[in-house]
């Protein structure tokens, strides 16, 4: 039995993925924040790299020890947009025998929609912790793609919860995207996307299967937003299926959804599971869509 395991390295969380045969056996993460600071200084914190890099360690030696062929690791915005990113990449390395390929903007973005559409058509919108990648999909080529440095870390960086500063940073955010030619169906992946799908579902416990298919309105995501933002961290963290972790950065995730959805005027959004992990697992050849 052929056994892969890829380690996404985010601004926000470390996720495992696990797959046997081609088949996706489960996915963990730990919530590192990598890229705290990160709207206010262009250095990766010491702390922070030191903290995930042994995040990504710990899952080199689980999925060794559950007998996986190959470990890949990738990163994304948080080592990308750092002035210090390679120290990183370094200290993983010394750390455990493995390379951390660090991707462009554009390469998150596409194994972002390769996850999660594969070649059929549609629009996928991959929330991070420190940049937001919105990609179009037709007849199997990309009409559009962009990446913008706003994610739900560096929003937190900027105005932790006052909601008003949040709405401004937004506002003018989102004007970066230009005119999207959406095509539907358009899916909603990474972990904010995902949290709030399940906490839109109602789920008591979070799972893959169930989440996937959840679909939001513009609507759906202001009740949410405003409910995250009457409730403390605490009160959030308490809410099923929400990590503790991400409670203190999740209203301004929805913030940021919500306002994407209102100023492209978009009637459905669809929750996936499938994402930037399965993507990269593709295109690198290590299993199939």
């Amino acid at each position: 039995m052929e056994k892969i395991a890829v380690i996404d390295v985010g601004s926000n969380s470390v996720r495992l993925m696990f797959v046997a045969d081609g088949k996706v056996l489960y996915k963990t993460l730990e919530t590192t924040r990598l890229g705290e600071g990160i709207a206010l200084s262009k250095t990766l914190k010491e702390g922070a790299i030191e903290r995930t890099a042994n995040a990504v360690a710990r899952f080199y030696d689980r999925a060794k020890s559950e007998g996986a062929n190959v470990v890949r690791v990738f990163a994304t915005a948080a080592v990308r947009s750092a002035t210090n990113g390679r120290d990183f990449v370094v200290r993983v390395q010394e750390l455990r025998p493995v390379e951390v390929e660090v991707l462009s903007g554009v390469e998150e973005a596409e194994i972002g929609i390769l996850g999660a559409l594969g070649t059929r058509d549609g629009t996928v919108i991959d929330v991070g912790g420190a940049s937001t990648e919105i990609i179009v999909q037709e007849n199997g080529k990309i009409l559009y793609e962009k990446s913008v440095d706003v994610g739900v870390v560096r929003l937190k960086d900027l105005a932790e919860r006052d909601r008003q500063k949040l709405q401004a940073i937004v506002d003018e955010a989102v004007e970066a995207f230009g005119e999207i030619p959406f095509e539907q169906p358009i899916y909603l992946v990474g972990g904010t996307a995902t949290t709030l799908g399940a906490v839109h579902a109602g789920l008591q416990v979070y799972s893959a299967k169930e989440v996937t298919g959840v679909t939001l309105t513009a609507e759906d995501l202001r009740k949410l937003t405003d409910r995250l933002f009457f409730l403390s961290v605490e009160e959030i963290a308490q809410i099923p299926c929400v990590e503790e972790k991400r409670a203190d950065v999740l209203a301004g995730g929805a913030l940021w959804l919500q306002t994407i959805a209102e100023r492209f005027s978009l009637k459905y959004l669809t929750v996936s599971d499938s994402d930037n992990l399965e993507g990269y697992a593709v295109k690198r050849g290590l299993m199939k869509k």
